[in-house]
């Protein structure tokens, strides 16, 4: 940490032309004190020097590794595709640098495990932000209050529209399984993430995944490709409490719904809506009834949205409340935000569900 106290931030992965650190991180990082963009590293040297050019960064690197290493970055992120997290991940540990690296932490839980042994005490933060959204942290205050009373079940349905019917260029290693980054690792594991911040742990689930679309064609051309991602996930648990759930997560957009979920109670129901089944980046509201009510919007307090006021639709929204709880953990020790060993659990929850695919 630098003498004014401000963290210095490395980023791995910000392009200048596009991508999830420019559009999430970067504008999170502005919006909070405590944080300051220092360096960034890129696949090229000429790749490095534009974004540093565009975002005002004043160290640059095409090796991470030297951006990991370099004084005056306290915390390194990890931004680039799924497949690359555990080789980009490593120097910034073996650097005795703390990183956040985003979800999924390693593309299978044998390498997940492996980063968070070299981990050791190094403070680690994981990008499952849906846990920082303020509707969320309200819904999950409103459940502890006993708003519906003592929780029954959860009905969850969403989904995911990069596993539908075509494939984008860019986006076409998310449909092959063996990358890491698929339906069941990202929207169905931020989701399940979510669900139990706000209902608690999961203590037995069934589950039944399947991949009806095998061949997928590309969005502009038709050239065909396989799929190899489960775009079926149907899974049933039972929480801690006793509660029961199920979620079901479908590849691609559906015209009828692509978000809907229901907690039920003993004194009542509250249902969050999403427009997409992206839940960790897309804004969310409650709505609730007690009693012989009608369901009602439940307006999320002030007191829980402390970065870009408003702002629900940008994906910095939810990443700069996890940087300014992520800042508060390292000034206090506390541990809001979720670490690589929780990050190995989800990975963990998500084994026997992968294991129940059927092509």
């Amino acid at each position: 940490m630098t003498s004014n106290n401000a963290l210095g931030v490395g980023i791995v992965g910000l392009s200048a032309h596009s991508g999830w650190a420019a559009a999430a991180h970067v504008p999170a990082l502005r919006a909070i004190e405590g944080y300051e963009l220092r360096a960034l590293s890129a696949s090229t040297p000429e790749s490095a020097q534009a974004a540093g050019s565009k975002y005002g960064v004043p160290l640059v690197f095409s090796d991470p590794a030297d951006l990991a290493q370099h004084p005056d970055v306290d915390l390194v992120v990890v931004t680039v595709k799924v497949p690359y997290h555990d080789e980009l991940v490593r120097p910034a540990l073996e650097a005795g640098k703390m990183v956040l690296c985003e979800w999924p932490l390693a593309a299978d839980l044998t390498r997940a495990s492996s980063l968070t042994d070299l981990a050791g005490d190094l403070r680690t933060a994981v990008g499952l932000q849906a846990r920082s959204a303020p509707p969320l942290r309200y819904l999950r205050d409103l459940i502890a209050d006993g708003y519906i009373g003592d929780v029954l079940s959860t009905t969850l349905i969403g989904t995911g529209g990069a596993w539908g019917a075509t494939y984008e260029t860019d986006s076409k290693y998310l449909i092959d399984a063996a990358n890491g980054a698929t339906l069941l690792s990202i929207p169905f594991g931020h989701t399940i993430d979510a669900v139990t911040m706000v209902l608690g742990d999961i203590v037995d689930l069934s589950a039944r995944t399947a991949t009806r679309r095998p061949t997928v064609h590309h969005a502009a051309t038709g050239e065909p490709a396989t799929m190899t991602s489960p775009d079926q996930i149907a899974v049933t648990f039972t929480l801690a409490s006793g509660a029961v759930g199920a979620v079901h997560m479908r590849g691609g957009r559906t015209r009828a719904t692509n978000f809907h979920w229901e907690i039920n109670g003993t004194e009542g129901d509250i249902v969050v809506k999403a427009p997409h089944g992206a839940l960790w980046m897309t804004p969310v509201t409650l709505h609730g009834a007690r009693s012989d009510s009608s369901l009602t919007e439940l307006p999320v307090p002030a007191s829980y949205e402390h970065v870009l006021p408003g702002r629900s639709d940008s994906p910095a929204y939810n990443v700069g409340h996890a940087y300014r709880e992520l800042r508060q953990d390292i000034a206090t020790g506390s541990s809001s935000v979720p670490s690589f060993a929780d990050a190995v659990r989800l990975h963990r929850l998500l084994e026997p569900i992968s294991s129940s695919h059927r092509p």
